[in-house]
């Protein structure tokens, strides 16, 4: 049976078994107590550690053994204690570290040419580099503060999520589709946002001007906060890959959700927020006094109504010869698009959030999310570490599990990482080890048969 103590001193807290617990032993939310018990019992090492490898842990005469020992890792202790530069040969030694450190947080970096525990010992600073490093992608909530009005800051809800679950539509089908990229992670970041982690080979060895171009792709955005019009969709015909966003997700999640879960038109402050979008002072005013006039009237769908007729008025005779009807979707890329932190997706030394970390904040657990499925995602029913230590007290001890985890709600979220994302990439990796080392192998005996 292994036991925690609790903050407060008072007696030993059950983790395993079967015996009787006061009531309330586990408290709510985050301790860091916890933290031993989470890396001790529920932490997938062994996933993890294949996953950084790439299949460079094996026998294979192709892989290279020095691949893990060469990625950084960052451990933030108690008290903002930062680490970083972290660097393990093996999975034991990992393993052996985040038990001990228990780090509030532990952060990935990139594969540099070099260990990066020993980059001291070279004196010339072109030979610690960084060579390798996962395509990158981080979406936070608070950066549509200004378009959301049921939260703001780091609090997040059903009403405001699905702006997450827009961006990862729209990234994820354009990282596969435009770019061809198959081996993509999509992680929640445990309060109020999400990561996402591209891992295919020739996503992490672009140079970092090709993360940029990447990043300038999807750039939309123009001005600041303060800004009347962020987006400004200009030349007469779209890009396909904008007009594949606009009519496959963001429309829909404007109308459907948003628009009423927001209640964008529901004041005048608001509703001036979308006439400040629009050019054309004619339709501006006529919009106002229809709204003005009906501000008394049933509020049950007046969000919908107005933007009714927003669109009809747009859309309609000399307004949309004039090219108005482009504003209405304008308006939607406004509120609905994804908003990156493209400093992130461009530079390939940026540090970004291990999956299976627990949110010091709220004590949720960075868990992925599957994106075929991600409006089934709900952020406020993810698991803290907190209920997985109910849950092991509560588990019966003669089920047979190999794994802590598999008794516990953590084991969906482990096995959809190793089905969804592990196996096809581990694959995929070693068809590459293999696929490489036989053109190696048959350069050699080209070269040697003159």
């Amino acid at each position: 049976m292994v036991t925690a103590a609790v903050e407060n001193g008072g007696s030993d807290m059950v983790i395993d078994g079967n015996e009787q617990k006061p009531k309330n032993t586990v408290s709510d939310g985050f301790d860091a107590n916890y933290l031993k018990i989470y890396y001790g019992k529920l932490f997938p090492y062994a996933d993890f550690f294949k996953w950084m490898s790439y299949g460079n842990d094996g026998k294979h005469p192709g892989s290279d053994q020095s691949y893990f020992g060469r990625r950084e890792f960052s451990f933030t202790l108690d008290n903002d204690i930062y680490l970083r530069f972290q660097s393990f040969n093996n999975l034991s030694e990992m393993e052996i570290s985040i038990k001990e450190k228990c780090p509030f947080k532990i952060d990935i970096g990139p594969v540099y040419s070099v260990d990066p525990a020993k980059r001291h010992a070279y004196a010339d600073d072109n030979v610690f580099t960084p060579v390798e490093r996962e395509l990158v992608f981080d979406i936070d909530m608070t950066d549509y503060d200004d378009v959301r009005y049921c939260c703001s800051g780091a609090d997040v809800c059903l009403d405001c999520w699905p702006l997450m679950t827009a961006a990862i539509k729209v990234i994820h089908t354009t990282l596969r589709d435009d770019f061809g990229f198959n081996h993509i992670l999509w992680v929640f970041s445990g309060r109020r946002g999400v990561h996402c982690w591209v891992c295919d080979g020739k996503a992490r060895r672009l140079s970092n001007e090709q993360r940029a171009a990447i990043a300038e792709y999807f750039h939309l955005y123009q001005g600041n906060e303060n800004s009347r019009k962020k987006i400004s969709l200009t030349g007469p015909v779209l890009h396909p890959f904008l007009v594949r966003s606009y009519t496959e997700v963001l429309k829909d999640s404007f109308e459907s959700q948003l628009l009423c879960s927001q209640k964008i038109f529901s004041t005048e402050e608001r509703y001036e927020k979308i006439l400040d979008m629009i050019p054309d002072e004619s339709i501006t005013s006529d919009l106002r006094g229809r709204w003005q006039d009906n501000r008394r009237s049933s509020k049950n769908d007046v969000n919908s109504l107005r933007w009714e007729q927003l669109k009809s008025l747009l859309q309609s005779g000399k307004h949309k010869a004039q090219g108005m009807r482009r504003h209405v979707e304008e308006i939607v890329f406004s509120f609905t698009y994804p908003r990156l932190d493209s400093e992130v997706t461009k530079h390939m030394n940026h540090l970004l959030k291990a999956p299976f970390c627990v949110h010091p904040k709220t004590g949720r657990i960075c868990v992925p999310i599957d994106p075929e499925h991600c409006d089934e995602f709900d952020p406020t029913t993810v698991p803290t570490v907190a209920q997985l230590l109910e849950e092991l007290n509560a588990a019966d001890m003669e089920v047979d599990s190999e794994n802590d985890w598999d008794r516990t709600s953590l084991g969906e979220s482990i096995r959809f990482f190793r089905s969804a994302f592990l196996q096809p990439l581990l694959k995929s990796c070693k068809e590459e080890i293999e696929s490489s080392y036989n053109a190696k192998v048959q350069q050699s005996k080209n070269s040697l048969s003159w």
